[in-house]
């Protein structure tokens, strides 16, 4: 069942449920005003005529029913009275001839209400009345034909109101449902087209405000983003390619011009050198794709421990300095933080100390005087770390694309490199919940600002 057709279904069961209820409460509702109504009239009725038949008893002894029409027509469907007496004994009878059978009633709570009331199995409306000060017994009765036909022509009413609005509700439940997921099947029939190839159709949006729309611009902006990871798959792919290639078609020229060659010792050695250096900087870039494959599986981790990125800031550089001795390295805080729980995060100490070497490695190779600086800046949510380095800066362009791999900047002259530096970091920074921004600050100074959540 498509979910058009279960909406529909569904509107419709919803509404026959209000109009079952609603007749059938229109139904008894007015079968209970009947019956009230027709006891209010038998009641009535049984006082008018003992009223005619005790002033005709204190006139004469010998009461007929003739005398009693004479005065007062009898104006129910087959009405009668019976007149007791005290006891209990048929004194007189007003109406049929032959007596129905009289209901059961408890003459000591008759006497304590004044009134009761039966409806016998053929449908007669009885009213039993005591009468105090004469200790007589009434028993007014009577048939309701005109009620009972009205509550049957009801019945055909509702009836006939509840089939023919159902119709009407299912024929507009389909109508308005077709409309209304009308939006749902383009998105459908949308995403069946879509595939690599069909990235740039877009779904209509049209100027209402509902969720509809908001699910065909949220989709359509879904596009957007797949298309943008698409576009840099290909570009990843494309650049990869052209590196790998290069160093390869190196090392193949070399080695070709080596066999047709006649070298000395010296001159193969010097060209095995060569091919050495390329091999090494092919295993580099190597390692930098294996490494970007990896963080990309990577994810953020509850059970990591907390580590004090203070303590792994100054192991970080130690390790740093003995690996460039020339470099000049100096580590400050701004700020000193009021409590220890500031200066801890939660993350993979192997991935930060990676991170923050290549951050320290960019700003000693791109400086103009080996020189690094780092700062430390810490509040209650999060703590900041700053390399800075004096040298040329990046254009705005260029900042915003220096997280794509293999983008390199116009400030990189002849230093070698991959591109792929800033990009690791970046993916390494983002596992850990943060962010990695450059400001290119007055003066010549480059910082590099990384932003961690600390301990709550």
């Amino acid at each position: 069942m498509n979910l058009k057709l279960r909406f529909a279904l569904l509107f419709t069961s919803f509404v026959a449920a209000i109009l079952l209820i609603a007749c059938t409460s229109i139904y008894f509702l007015y079968s209970t005003y009947r019956e009230e109504d027709y006891y209010s009239r038998v009641q009535s009725e049984g006082d008018d005529l003992y009223e005619i038949y005790t002033n005709l008893k204190s006139k004469s002894s010998l009461v007929t029913q003739e005398q009693v029409f004479a005065l007062h027509r009898i104006e129910l469907v087959n009405e009668r009275l019976y007149i007791l007496d005290s006891m209990g004994k048929l004194e007189f009878i007003i109406g049929e001839n032959s007596p129905m059978t009289l209901p059961n009633f408890n003459l000591k709570v008759l006497k304590t209400k004044g009134v009761q009331k039966f409806t016998n199995q053929n449908e007669y409306q009885i009213v039993v009345m005591y009468k105090a000060a004469q200790k007589k017994i009434l028993i007014s009765a009577a048939y309701d034909r005109v009620g009972f036909r009205k509550l049957n022509t009801i019945k055909l009413i509702l009836f006939g109101v509840f089939g023919g609005s159902l119709l009407l509700t299912a024929v507009m439940s389909f109508l308005f449902v077709h409309q209304a997921i009308k939006p749902i099947v383009e998105l459908s029939n949308q995403m069946q087209r879509t595939n690599e190839l069909n990235l740039s159709e877009r779904i209509f949006v049209k100027p209402a405000k509902d969720e509809i729309n908001a699910i065909a611009q949220n989709f359509n902006a879904m596009l957007e983003r797949i298309k943008t990871a698409f576009e840099f798959r290909k570009s990843y792919v494309h650049h990869t390619s052209h590196e790998l290639r290069t160093p390869l078609a190196v090392m193949l020229s070399q080695t070709e011009a080596a066999l047709n060659s006649d070298y000395d010792v010296a001159g193969y050695r010097k060209v095995l050198m060569s091919l050495k250096e390329d091999q090494q900087n092919l295993i580099e870039l190597t390692n930098s794709l294996l490494l970007i494959s990896q963080n990309e599986q990577i994810e953020f981790m509850d059970e990591w421990p907390y580590l004090r990125i203070d303590e792994l800031l100054f192991d970080t550089v130690a390790y740093f300095n003995k690996s460039f001795p020339d470099a000049k390295t100096a580590f400050s805080f701004d700020n000193l933080p009021s409590d220890d729980e500031q200066l801890m995060v939660k993350g993979n100490e192997a991935l930060l100390r990676a991170a923050f070497i290549n951050l320290m490695k960019n700003a000693y190779l791109y400086s103009d005087d080996q020189s690094v600086s780092i700062r430390l800046i810490t509040d209650n949510k999060t703590v900041r770390i700053k390399f800075q380095n004096k040298g040329d800066q990046l254009s705005i362009e260029e900042a915003e694309k220096m997280m794509i791999p293999f983008f390199r900047g116009s400030n990189v002259g002849k230093k070698k490199g991959f591109g792929l530096g800033l990009a690791i970091i970046n993916r390494i920074i983002i596992i850990h919940k943060g962010s990695l921004t450059y400001k290119a600050i007055s003066e010549n100074l480059n910082s590099f600002v990384v932003i961690l959540p600390v301990k709550k």
